[in-house]
């Protein structure tokens, strides 16, 4: 076999890596004065962000902070956050986004783990430093970040408040070049079972699905395309996966953003209309919050454009959205895999010979892989299966940005990549044209009768009825069957309805061969409130263990 021709560059080429700040370069292109708002406290444009970066980096160095250094990050989203997501790796050290969802134990061990050397903390999660600093073994300064005009919290010495280190910096920085395959970020991940697992990614692999997820939401069909005349503003936080890589897509094409800080829904909906939000993110909980909130219905936000993501976008909320006017589709993706992997193709004037019914169906659909993703199904034993639409498989992938090791964990690191393939641990079946339909996660996918019972279409189904705000399938021990299906089920505000009729709802997609007659419920139970993660997303291990313990 014939080796491969390279490329000898001549002694004064240039060949630069991919690093992240030919992200952040690229944003003082076209619209350098453009605007980036922080709730209604503060704003900047572009220029005012690369030299907001420098000072930031010129303090980081100040403080001893270098290559390889791990910084912690304990802030709600902002522009600082925004600010620390270039300025850190830029410098060559490590962002390390904290989850303050966690709880105390779990964020001690983070940080441990991580080993961070400095963290920047906003003056409203101080309190959770107080609970575990003592457990603390490398962190040698806290940076306060402040909103108020309070005293610094008491319990620590800080190294310095959030602006006034950077007033005393410099504007100027020339960020250094090294190795693109540097270790950019991290940030942990909980699973089922055992400790948080560190997920970390290189610069090479942030540009890659920058630009990778860029060009798929501008370039291919979809109801959710992004221009540079978007204005963005997130609704997944900035500790979570980069806030879906999103803020560096934003900033690559110079958009107007807007950083809303807490997530609280009056705030949130002020921002949306005095901004005119037209592209958003976020789970299915945060929109249920927003579009269920009595004031929405009175306003026009039909301008609104939101992918949903991190968990399966039910078919209710879909509709909800569509109503008011919300141009909403499904995404998916993990944050081992940065995240994107798919999002929906749909041609458009596709819609145009559809109801309102095909229309939601063809929306919550997990979509097509996006540019560079290599999408699979296989099998327990490493074998791939057939793309027909209905042969059910784990989703496998391989992209160029997908985390190559859990950090500092070899064992759980090579059972991610058994074959070869990253493993996502969701079922699915692929249609012949592409189109991934996830049927549920590997451990929540119930098996009664020998037949597959998918959670996730059924917690579709359930909440397109109109009492049902939403709904959560476990499945439990039948000494019959193996396993049955339960529902439990949250009613929308001032609703009402019962058991019975929610069977009967259910009785019109087994009567068009939607749904199998054996895939419906036996038992249901009205509830106050599903448990949730972290994040947001449904929490079934916390729901069979509530079960188990006859606690719901």
């Amino acid at each position: 076999m014939k080796k491969t021709l390279p490329i000898l560059p001549s002694e004064s080429a240039f060949n630069p890596g991919l690093l992240i700040k030919s992200i952040l370069d690229q944003s003082l292109h076209y619209e350098p004065d453009k605007e980036i708002f922080y709730r209604d406290r503060f704003s900047m444009n572009y220029r005012t962000l690369h030299k907001r970066a420098a000072k930031l980096a010129n303090a980081l160095n100040a403080m001893g902070i270098g290559a390889g250094d791990v910084v912690g990050v304990l802030e709600f989203d902002s522009h600082r956050y925004l600010e620390l997501y270039f300025a850190v790796p830029m410098i060559g050290a490590v962002l390390h986004t904290i989850n303050y969802r966690l709880s105390p134990e779990q964020v001690s061990y983070t940080m441990n783990h991580a080993e961070d050397k400095i963290v920047f903390c906003h003056e409203t999660i101080f309190p959770l430093v107080t609970l575990i600093k003592e457990g603390l073994q490398t962190v040698e300064k806290y940076i306060l970040i402040k909103d108020s005009d309070r005293a610094a919290p008491s319990g620590v010495v800080f190294a310095g408040e959030y602006e006034e280190l950077l007033a005393a910096q410099s504007d100027e920085y020339r960020f250094p070049e090294f190795d693109e395959n540097s270790m950019a970020t991290l940030f942990y991940t909980t699973g089922t079972t055992g400790l948080p697992k560190g997920v970390c990614f290189s610069h090479r692999q942030l540009v890659l699905h920058t630009l990778a997820v860029a060009a798929s939401l501008s370039a291919v069909d979809s109801p959710v395309r992004i221009h540079s005349t978007d204005v963005y503003m997130p609704l997944t936080p900035m500790f979570h996966v980069h806030a879906w890589g999103m803020p560096y897509i934003a900033t690559m094409l110079g958009m107007k953003q807007v950083y809303p800080g807490q997530y609280e829904p009056e705030m949130l909906i002020k921002l949306i209309l005095t901004h005119r939000v037209t592209f958003s993110h976020c789970v299915p909980t945060i929109l249920g919050l927003l579009i269920t909130n009595p004031k929405v219905k009175e306003l026009d936000i039909s301008f609104f454009r939101v992918i949903i993501g991190g968990s399966a976008l039910p078919k209710g909320l879909a509709k909800g959205a569509m109503a008011l006017g919300i141009d909403i589709i499904a995404g998916y993706g993990l944050s081992e895999t940065c995240p994107v992997l798919t999002v929906p193709y749909i041609p458009k004037g596709k819609f145009a010979s559809m109801d309102k019914e095909e229309e939601a169906n063809e929306r919550i659909k997990t979509g097509r892989p996006v540019l560079m993703v290599d999408l699979r199904l296989m099998d327990e034993v490493g074998n791939f299966l057939p793309h027909d639409g209905k042969t059910i498989g784990e989703i496998v992938v391989r992209a160029p940005w997908l985390t190559q090791t859990y950090y500092k964990e070899k064992e759980r690191s090579e059972e991610l990549w058994k074959y070869g393939y990253m493993h996502t641990g969701d079922m699915a079946w692929v249609e012949p044209n592409g189109t991934v339909i996830i049927c549920d996660r590997k451990k929540d996918v119930i098996k009664s009768g020998g037949e597959w019972i998918s959670s996730l279409a059924l917690e579709s189904l359930i909440s397109a009825h109109p009492a049902v705000k939403e709904t959560a399938i476990i499945g439990i021990s039948d000494d019959k069957w193996g396993e049955r299906p339960l529902a439990l089920i949250v009613l929308a505000e001032g609703q009402n309805t019962d058991i019975d009729a929610i069977k009967q709802h259910l009785q019109q997609f087994v009567k068009i061969g939607y749904l199998s007659k054996w895939a419906v419920p036996d038992e249901m139970r009205f509830i106050n409130e599903i448990p949730k993660t972290s994040v947001g997303k449904i929490d079934k291990k916390l729901i069979r263990a509530r079960v188990e313990n006859n606690e719901l």
